[in-house]
């Protein structure tokens, strides 16, 4: 079942420019992850918060992608330029609502 999974990225101030920057390349990785159907990015100046919307085959597959970036080490690199820990939810699709 496809899903709807938001992620919201506070970073620290002075980090903001540098990982907007990052985050754009990493993107490319993200959007061509197998499962991965779309992603959006929605940048908020005054928070230094950007917030993805993304669509997923599956939650698993949406986990699969989480586990890669993790593993590969992204996850631990960009960790200390964010002012929280992301936030990150998971919809379910639902067309009968």
């Amino acid at each position: 079942m496809a899903v709807m999974v938001s992620v919201e990225m506070k970073f620290k101030p002075e980090s903001a420019e540098k990982m907007l920057e990052t985050m754009k390349e990493a993107l490319v990785d993200t959007r061509g992850f197998e499962g991965c159907q779309e992603l959006k990015s929605y940048y908020e100046t005054a928070t230094h918060s950007l917030l993805f919307v993304e669509i997923w085959d599956s939650a698993e597959a949406q986990q699969a992608y989480l586990g890669w970036r993790v593993e590969s080490g992204f996850i631990d690199a960009v960790s200390g330029d964010l002012a929280e820990a992301p936030v990150i939810r998971t919809f379910e699709i639902r067309d009968d609502i």
